[in-house]
């Protein structure tokens, strides 16, 4: 999906105007961004503004902007001040002037935007300037406020489209005499240039994206992805129990227990606790047993025989509650 345009205003050039939109034609939102975290709560941190000499916390409202003179002490300006000096921005560009495309430098160029049309019915007069300006192979010059500042801008037909490129102000060019070698007047060796130009030949390719793309965004992607995919594991993995052994696995539902409708194998500790449980009933209801038994017997235990009647006493409805009160005076 197509970005919102950041301006709309109109295009005018003498008496032909008509609305447009402008988007800058460059992004750096597929970029990776850092946040500054709280290693101990992990959460982000903000920034505040600190007296360089007092060390104590400055409040927005005592915010100021401020130049430095040569003796240190500085001119400090409000904002209705500095606003009186900003140009009042009228959303249009007016071109004023035109130039050949070719008398620009490469080093004026700074930020490219697109501009287009901004509805149907100016639509055919964007095109007749852009048309205007693509036969007689000129650019236009127009002064517009971007970004809280004036901009000259140069509006170059690209297409079925116009670009304006921001320009770079005078005082931002450095002169080139003093980065550029001087002229010598020396040739090269006729043999080096010849091999350096086989060379050129060989290693000739058509221009395509991937020779500008950032490896280490690539690479930070996939840290990012590894640690996403680590943080997940942790918490859904399998967790360890107090001594460190795994526990043990769910079995899953077998297509005849399903059938029988048996309910699924308990697991892990669950298991282990229900069995406990039987087993102490078990062991309880066996010792109640004996200890009856020996209360009947005189305390001796009866030897369990095949013939001479069964040595444990059946468990009948009497008997269960005889246990149960025995139970209860000792207290289980």
């Amino acid at each position: 999906m197509a970005p919102k345009p950041f301006w709309s205003g109109h295009l005018k050039l003498s008496l032909v105007t008509c609305a447009v939109s402008m988007t800058p034609a460059t992004t750096q939102n597929a970029r990776i961004g850092f946040h500054t975290i709280n290693r101990k709560t992990g959460h982000r941190v903000v920034s505040s503004y600190i007296d360089a000499q007092t060390h104590a916390a400055v409040a927005d409202d005592a915010l100021i902007k401020g130049y430095e003179r040569a003796n240190g002490q500085p001119v400090m300006l409000e904002d209705a001040e500095l606003e009186a000096v900003a140009l009042e921005s009228t959303h249009v560009i007016e071109i004023e002037k035109f130039v050949a495309s070719n008398d620009i430098g490469w080093i004026w160029y700074d930020t490219p935007h697109y501009l287009m049309p901004d509805d149907a019915i100016g639509a055919e007069a964007f095109a007749v300037i852009r048309e205007a300006m693509h036969r007689t192979g000129t650019v236009g010059i127009a002064r517009l406020v971007l970004y809280r500042r004036e901009h000259a801008v140069l509006l170059k037909p690209r297409e079925n489209g116009i670009v304006v490129w921001t320009l770079r102000y005078g005082e931002d060019i450095r002169p080139p005499r003093n980065y550029v070698p001087p002229d010598n007047n020396t040739d090269p060796d006729t043999r080096d240039a010849r091999r350096l130009k086989t060379l050129i030949r060989q290693e000739l390719q058509p221009w395509n994206r991937a020779m500008v793309e950032d490896p280490v965004q690539e690479r930070l992607k996939e840290m990012i992805a590894a640690e996403e995919k680590k943080g997940k594991g942790r918490k859904k993995g399998k967790t360890r129990g107090p001594e460190g052994e795994p526990p043990e696995d769910r079995p899953r539902d077998r297509p005849e227990d399903q059938a029988r409708g048996e309910p699924r194998a308990q697991s892990g500790t669950k298991a282990r606790a229900k069995a406990g449980t039987k087993v102490n009933a078990k062991a309880n209801v066996k010792a109640s047993a004996t200890v009856s038994t020996k209360a009947r017997t005189g305390g001796k235990n009866r030897p369990a025989t095949q013939a001479g009647g069964p040595a444990v006493v059946p468990i009948t409805t009497a008997l269960r509650a005889r246990l149960k009160a025995a139970r209860k005076e000792r207290g289980d």
